[in-house]
């Protein structure tokens, strides 16, 4: 076991797609939305706060754009009204023998925006192509 912070270069997706690799993986946030309430009888002129409904931030994959490679492409263009391709994805954080140590599983996930990279006649950045994925829930566990 580390005893030391682990360092977020080094991960692994699993997208149910072509094994690529992701040079960015964000928005792995969980949120609890805050509901303020006063009951109207209350003698205390101040609201108590209860837990409300669980919010999911949306999650951006970021690779290099590779020739002949449309996949992103593929799985926005099975949405039809009221129906998607829906996958589960795996994100792992790896140590340093390439084993999980966290794991972040996120449920029926399906994309919702493609961002193609910008072009410029003077840079020498490598082309980076931009995947947002709704979905409905995520968990995060000990890689064991």
């Amino acid at each position: 076991m580390a005893t030391y912070p682990l360092p977020k270069f080094h991960f692994s997706v699993a997208w149910g797609g072509t094994k690529i690799g992701f040079s960015e993986v964000s928005g792995l946030n969980i949120e609890n939305k805050l509901i303020e309430y006063r009951d109207g009888a209350s003698p205390e002129y101040s609201k108590i706060k209860m837990p409300g409904m669980r919010e999911f931030s949306n999650i951006t994959l970021k690779r290099g754009v590779f020739a002949g490679d449309n996949e992103f492409y593929s799985w926005l263009n099975t949405i039809q009204l009221n129906a998607v391709e829906r996958r589960d994805l795996t994100i792992s954080l790896l140590n340093e023998n390439h084993d999980p140590v966290v794991v972040w599983k996120i449920k029926n996930a399906f994309p919702v925006k493609i961002q193609s990279t910008d072009l410029k006649a003077d840079g020498s950045e490598v082309a980076i192509e931009q995947l947002d994925l709704a979905h409905e829930g995520l968990t995060i566990n000990n890689g064991d």
